[in-house]
């Protein structure tokens, strides 16, 4: 027993955590007033913390909603592959319906996603041009609902360096994800597929803003692909897409790398849950006497309605979360 008089150890004993910590390290180091470095420490922790959540939550939230996708996907094959029974028709159809429960449930309670013009979609095939957000989520909530309520699929085109990351080969092949060419996407359409394609692809992705810029260029292939096909083509527009992720892509450097290695090494922020609300325009009907040229013009000028319709512009991310906010009112 400890007397009065007595200590367990010399100078005053810490009050505190920190107080505690910088103690026990500046006896093992030496180190003097290692209690002001620690307070810095916390300090500067406290003012990133905010930063570390927008730049890190997005990458966060997409790969545990892609492994999972990917994890249900491989349960889903080794299933199939010790089961005897015969497959008719599409062996993947269990695991796309799975998925896209999976997919429709987050845009559901993340976003309070909504689609509206489904029925502009035909039963037969059709070309959908879409405008592309920072991120692809849109599509996906599109693609899960749509095969939900009409249970059809619909296909989509990608940049090739999609084909190049690891880890997706099971992930393309289940959603029949293409890369073209031209000849691949005719031929789908006159198969009766129902094609998707954002003509901007990853430049429109990375360096479009908040004022909805379609960065198309000289682009005219899916034009040329609808007139071969003799199909539809489709605008669709997702609200606020812009607002729920952010890119830097407003930064020079990062427009200069893409150019040289057309690499998306743009950083992102934001994974905010928006309103989204995707519609789907009226159909631009096939004419055997249009040109790419005039049908691309038609088609970008159809897009660039919807935009201005139903977004307000420029967009903004604290009248997004509004939105979802009293639309979440609403429904309670």
């Amino acid at each position: 027993m400890i007397g009065s008089n007595e200590s367990s150890t010399e100078g005053p004993v810490p009050t505190s955590y920190l107080t505690f910590l910088a103690y026990l390290l500046g006896e093992w180091t030496g180190v003097q007033h290692t209690e002001d470095y620690l307070s810095y420490g916390v300090y500067l922790s406290w003012v990133l913390f905010p930063l570390a959540i927008v730049f890190i939550l997005p990458v966060a939230i997409f790969l545990f909603c892609f492994n999972t996708s990917l994890l249900l996907l491989h349960i889903y094959k080794r299933r199939k592959n010790r089961s005897n029974e015969g497959h008719s028709g599409d062996v993947w159809y269990g695991a796309k319906e799975m998925l896209a429960n999976l997919w429709d449930g987050h845009g559901r309670v993340w976003h309070g996603y909504e689609l509206h013009g489904e029925e502009n979609i035909p039963e037969g095939p059709a070309l959908i041009v879409f405008y592309h957000g920072a991120s692809p989520v849109d599509y996906l909530y599109f693609m899960s609902r749509l095969l939900i309520q009409r249970k059809r699929y619909c296909h989509v085109v990608a940049d090739h360096f999609v084909f190049r990351l690891p880890g997706l080969k099971m992930f393309i092949e289940v959603f029949g994800i293409m890369h073209g060419p031209k000849e691949v996407c005719v031929s789908a359409l006159k198969k009766g597929c129902l094609l998707a394609v954002s003509p901007g692809g990853v430049r429109e992705a990375l360096f479009s803003d908040e004022t909805y810029a379609i960065m198309w260029g000289n682009r005219k292939g899916f034009a040329q692909v609808a007139i071969d096909a003799k199909v539809p083509i489709i605008p669709m527009f997702t609200q606020n897409v812009r607002e729920g992720i952010r890119t830097l892509g407003g930064i020079k450097i990062f427009r200069k790398l893409y150019e040289r290695m057309k690499l998306p090494i743009v950083p992102m922020y934001g994974w905010f849950p928006v309103k989204l609300r995707t519609f789907i325009g009226e159909p631009i009907p096939y004419d055997p006497n249009i040109t790419a040229e005039e049908l691309t013009a038609k088609t970008k000028a159809a897009l660039q309605a919807l935009i201005v319709k139903h977004q307000k512009l420029p967009g903004n991310i604290l009248r997004a979360l509004m939105e979802r906010f009293q639309t979440r009112q609403k429904e309670d």
